[in-house]
């Protein structure tokens, strides 16, 4: 929270009226024009700041303002003393981050001609400190020297960011203030220009004929260019030093991107530079805020180049999360990476959706930091060959924090707590009879498998962890997520995917526990029409697993609720024309509502009578012709049918029991394994009959 002075000022900043504004606007203009800047000058401008900060006062009254402190930046201009350039350009970066309207075009070419100066002409030599007299003063002190290295060797034949010296002059400043504004000015206003080009003779920008540059900034073309594209192509020759030397890397790479995007010409000159850098850093994670604008660039120009990008792939996909997984700020970064390219990555890189058990680590480790991030990226990770192996994933998220939480404390601690308590689950954790369990938590890629098969054996190691804040943190996030997976499943995919993912994941206890949410949807009769194909689905589901021999709660009571429900649907559907607008039903929604009645009657025989007359008069109905709900005479045929084979069925309840809802056995059979049967001698005899000479 604010201090109460703080408060205070901000106050005042928000009630202050235009006419006011306008008058300090006035009196700042007058103290730009001094010959210094006091401290009253340097007070009005962070007032000006704050003002803008937090007020929603229209700033275009800026134009003229930005113009004043322009004319300051051209020191061939008499209106601006030079010392003031210093103050400048600070304050300019300042406000275009507030109004980047209120730079004209005339503007934004003077600025970009003066970064071309300050970035690739600042001198070479050591600023000299004022005298400030005494018996030393005189011809023989010690002159400026060149300026150095990091290294301490003589710098070469121009200034960067990285050079070091015992004092610095004016323009090596501007070089260092222009480095640090130059992305935010490039993203602001640079745009490919298809215009005419220009010569400026008067330019000293224009004459690089004594540098030799590996990315041809120095070619008789670039003196014919405009000012904004010759700072393109400046640019490159100054980010090489950086980037050769390891450090300033982050804004070198994020530049030399920037640049390469305006100027797709330039990619192939900076991409040997960059991949080398990725070649001296990707062993080495503590490089990796480095290592993310380099994905970046590989992503942005990877593809013009040529360039093999499954190396650098597998270092953010893969090492990235599964080792970094408790680096905060590379969540961050690595989750905004994803985020701001997620239309790319989707469509290039196919690493993207497979490593969704690694990007996962982060949400399992710091739910409530990153959960934002992956409301915007899940759906992306959801598609067919995924859909089944993540939901089993975000179902199993306390588990794999909790499993995060173990890996670490074995890497770190000793078995035994310092009470003296040991961890149950972290010795389980070490244990070779259970390191298959932890480690299929663990994998970096999808396609292992959808699940595990002990999972009942996972939660009992895990059982202790479940109050472990961090755990707690994670699972109540899973709710969300669900929310978020499903509704991607039904509004965006197809819905086989998710049959497949009901038939594949759902308990049968799942519809016991949900059963009124299920039956307040599928007792809709609107959703026949505007929800069709999960109408369906949910039908099917009420029909096979509402069973005692599923779920022993399943009562008679929750049965015949479920039957009224489905049955008044079907009742409503088949005996009037639908809704105004609406299409006729598919017949699988009349097949499957007739099947789930039949079924839930062979399970309460009292039920019997009821769908067995909806049947008959069904094959009745159909026999004058056309019915308003279906209008074609195929499909009508196929419906009756499916209804005469349910209603001979019925006739029988202890085999409609046997056929609608056979036992698990029957599901699924071994009779190639059962000794009280014939089968395993037949195939016995079919082998060595096969097998004969």
């Amino acid at each position: 929270m604010y201090s109460h002075g703080s408060e205070s000022l901000i106050k005042q900043a928000r009630e202050i009226q235009e006419s006011e504004l306008q008058k300090f606007y006035s009196r700042l203009v007058k103290q730009l024009h001094g010959r210094e800047f006091g401290h009253e000058t340097i007070d009005s401008l962070q007032r000006l700041h704050l003002i803008l900060s937090a007020t929603k006062y229209t700033r275009t009254d800026l134009s003229s303002f930005c113009a004043q402190l322009l004319r300051s930046l051209d020191s061939r201009s008499p209106e601006g003393p030079a010392h003031s350039v210093l103050h400048t350009l600070p304050i300019l970066n300042t406000i275009l981050s507030h109004s980047p309207d209120c730079l004209t075009e005339d503007h934004v070419t003077l600025v970009s001609k003066k970064l071309v100066d300050w970035l690739r002409y600042a001198s070479t030599q050591q600023g000299g400190g004022t005298s400030s007299g005494g018996f030393f003063t005189g011809p023989r002190s010690r002159q400026p020297g060149p300026i150095a290295e990091l290294d301490g060797t003589v710098s070469g034949d121009f200034f960067t960011v990285l050079c070091v010296g015992q004092g610095f002059t004016e323009d090596q400043w501007m070089n260092v203030y222009s480095f640090s504004m130059l992305r935010h000015w490039l993203l602001t206003y640079h745009t490919v220009s298809n215009g005419n080009t220009t010569v400026d003779t008067d330019d000293r920008s224009e004459v690089d004929g004594s540098v030799v540059s590996v990315v041809s900034a120095t070619s008789s073309s670039s003196r014919l260019l405009p000012p904004k594209e010759r700072l393109r192509e400046k640019l490159p020759l100054t980010l090489l030093s950086p980037l050769s030397l390891c450090q300033c890397l982050v804004e070198a790479v994020c530049i030399l991107d920037s640049v390469c995007v305006e100027d797709a010409s330039l990619v192939f000159k900076a991409f040997p530079c960059v991949k080398g850098l990725y070649g001296r850093l990707s062993s080495d994670l503590s490089f990796a805020r480095v290592l993310l604008p380099i994905a970046q660039f590989y992503l942005n120009h990877g593809e013009m180049a040529a360039v093999d990008c499954e190396c650098v792939w597998k270092l953010v996909f893969g090492r990235f999360p599964a080792e970094l997984f408790s680096d905060a700020f590379l969540a961050h970064e690595l989750l905004r990476f994803l985020r701001l390219n997620l239309a790319t990555l989707q469509l290039r890189v196919p690493q993207y959706t497979r490593s969704f058990p690694n990007l996962l680590k982060f949400l399992a480790w710091d739910s409530p930091a990153v959960v934002d991030d992956f409301v915007d990226l899940l759906p992306s990770l959801v598609t067919a060959g995924t859909a089944v192996e993540l939901l089993h994933s975000l179902l199993d998220l306390p588990c794999l924090s909790a499993t995060l939480v173990l890996q670490l404390r074995s890497t770190y601690f000793p078995i035994a707590e310092p009470g003296g308590r040991g961890l149950l689950s972290l010795e389980a954790f070490r244990s070779p009879t259970y390191r298959g369990l932890f480690l299929f938590l663990l994998r970096g890629e999808a396609g292992s498998g959808d699940t595990i098969d002990r999972l009942s054996t996972l939660h009992q190691l895990l059982a202790e962890a479940s109050d472990w804040p961090r755990v707690i943190q994670c699972a109540q996030t899973v709710p969300v997520l669900l929310h978020i997976y499903f509704n991607t499943v039904v509004t965006v995919m197809r819905l086989d995917i998710l049959y497949r993912v009901i038939g594949n994941v759902l308990r049968p206890s799942l519809v016991v526990d949900q059963s009124h949410e299920l039956l307040e949807f599928a007792g809709t009769t609107a959703n026949v029409y505007s929800k069709e194909e999960i109408f369906t689905h949910v039908v099917w589901v009420l029909g096979e697993y509402l069973s005692v021999s599923c779920d022993s709660r399943c009562s008679v009571a929750l049965i015949t609720s479920c039957f009224e429900a489905l049955e008044a649907v079907l009742f409503e559907v088949t005996s009037s024309a639908p809704p105004s607008g609406e299409a006729r039903p598919a017949p699988r929604v009349i097949t499957s509502l007739m099947s789930a009645l039949a079924k839930l009657a062979s399970r309460s025989h009292d039920l019997i009578p009821r769908v067995s007359l909806f049947l008959s008069k069904l094959r009745t109905v159909t026999r004058g012709g056309s019915v308003p709900w279906c209008s074609n005479e195929e499909d009508l045929v196929a419906i009756v049918t499916r209804g005469e084979e349910l209603w001979s069925l019925l006739k029988a309840p202890s085999v409609a029991q046997s056929v609608l809802t056979p036992p698990p056995h029957v599901n699924t059979p071994q009779w190639h394994r059962d000794t009280n049967v014939a089968m395993p001698l037949r195939l016995r005899a079919l082998t060595s009959l096969t097998h004969a000479n």
